[in-house]
């Protein structure tokens, strides 16, 4: 279902309050990503996968991890099209066409042409805003790290009129990526800014 400007209007105003609420809820995960090395337990790890997303979209979102061979594997079924999980230590919460769009994204081919939403709450460790497939920041790849936000790729992405310039301002509304296959729209919301990397301290010492 296409994804109205109106209704992305009213889900940010709710986000502003849901995550200002989930404070508390997050900061009982908040110390584990201080140790990755540590190898978080299933529970552990589920936890800190759900701290990405409001409580009404984690409540009932299934869960995903990678073993060691690289394989994913089911850690919650979802019951709402909504899956949680920790990629390269950043919690995200993504429904179903978001982690087709990130799936063909990783596979270098071209998404489908469908909307989605993530919610990354929890913030990200950074990314290139000009080169998707940069693992790390150099003198001229603008580097971004954006707190709190939630992610929406395919067509209502490119119709907001977002900024798309190469510097963003991660604290306003841009487009991500812009001029690729994988441009999507970056909406910073309310709530604690921290970095995902602080997410599992607690979570490693339930």
């Amino acid at each position: 279902m296409r994804i109205t400007l109106l209704a992305l209007a009213v889900s940010l105003v709710l986000l502003t309050s849901i995550a200002a609420a989930q404070e508390e809820t997050t900061k009982k995960a908040a110390s584990a990503m201080s140790h990755e090395k540590a190898e978080l337990s299933d529970a552990q790890y589920t936890r800190v996968a759900l701290s990405a997303a409001p409580s009404s979209v984690s409540k009932d979102a299934g869960v995903t991890r990678s073993d060691k061979s690289g394989d994913m594997k089911t850690l919650r079924e979802s019951k709402n099209g909504f899956t949680c999980m920790v990629a390269m230590g950043q919690p995200m919460c993504a429904d179903a066409n978001s982690m087709a769009f990130f799936g063909a994204w990783m596979k270098h081919e071209n998404p489908s042409d469908k909307d989605g939403i993530t919610y990354m709450l929890r913030g990200d460790n950074g990314a290139s805003n000009t080169d998707p497939f940069a693992t790390k920041k150099t003198a001229d790849n603008h580097w971004v790290a954006t707190g709190p936000h939630i992610m929406v790729v395919g067509p209502a992405a490119k119709s907001m009129g977002l900024p798309d310039s190469a510097d963003a301002d991660p604290t306003r509304p841009y487009l991500m990526w812009a001029n690729t296959p994988y441009a999507h729209a970056m909406i910073p919301v309310g709530g604690a800014k921290s970095s995902s990397k602080a997410t599992t301290a607690t979570a490693q010492n339930k």
